[in-house]
């Protein structure tokens, strides 16, 4: 399934979720790749980090080849959660990337390995604490208000993280595919000097509305095949 999104940006697979009616858990604002143009998919591998590096490795103990760590520590913005020797084991258990809900450090050597990171920037130091680990810890994460688990798929790219229960990844995948489509039509035609305006019958839609103004841009463009803004 993670392999129908080698091509298909988050932004189009947040609209398919909209469009799928699937609740939409989109990473908050501000997560990166460490390295630009990187972008990964696969089922979550959820832990929860409490200053230690142990609760890593027993979670790549029951790592399944493609999966992606998904690190709950809160969004702490004191701390690096995650550095080289953390990604190192990882891709040694098989995970493919890792998405983080905090800071991770070892920038130079993360970029070296290659294997995706994202988080919400660097930090140089490590966690001085050691809190007390919660029932759970290895099976759900959290990641602003969303709660990940293993039933679920995470995508991101430069534009962010997007994660969508494995049981509806095909459907909405199949309409990201859709509206991908749509719309590298709709940039061509552009390009070929055909404007958007044109496209979706935008005069059309003003005189529309001129008689009913409860009528909106996007029921016009449901009627008119458009997809660009859901």
């Amino acid at each position: 399934m993670p392999e129908a999104f080698t091509d298909l940006p988050t932004p189009l697979v947040a609209d398919a979720c909209v469009r799928c009616s699937v609740p939409l858990r989109a990473a908050h604002p501000g997560i990166r790749p460490v390295v630009a143009g990187q972008q990964i998919a696969g089922r979550v591998l959820p832990v929860r980090h409490y200053g230690s590096v142990d609760v890593f490795l027993e979670a790549f103990s029951r790592a399944q080849a493609g999966d992606v760590l998904v690190i709950d520590n809160g969004g702490r913005l004191d701390e690096a959660c995650v550095g080289d020797l953390a990604v190192l084991e990882a891709g040694s258990a098989g995970v493919v990337g890792l998405v983080v809900w905090g800071l991770h450090r070892d920038t130079p050597e993360l970029a070296a390995i290659g294997l995706p990171v994202f988080s919400y920037g660097s930090y140089p130091a490590g966690p001085e604490r050691l809190d007390e680990r919660e029932p759970g810890a290895l099976d759900t994460a959290r990641f602003g208000t969303h709660l990940t688990s293993d039933e679920d798929i995470v995508f991101a790219d430069d534009d962010g993280a997007v994660f969508v229960p494995a049981g509806q990844a095909g459907p909405v995948l199949a309409v990201a595919r859709q509206i991908d489509e749509v719309e590298r039509d709709q940039a061509r035609k552009i390009r070929e000097g055909q404007t958007l305006r044109q496209q979706t019958a935008f005069d059309d839609y003003l005189a529309q509305r001129a008689a009913d103004p409860s009528l909106t841009f996007r029921q016009h463009l449901r009627r008119t095949g458009g997809a660009i803004e859901e």
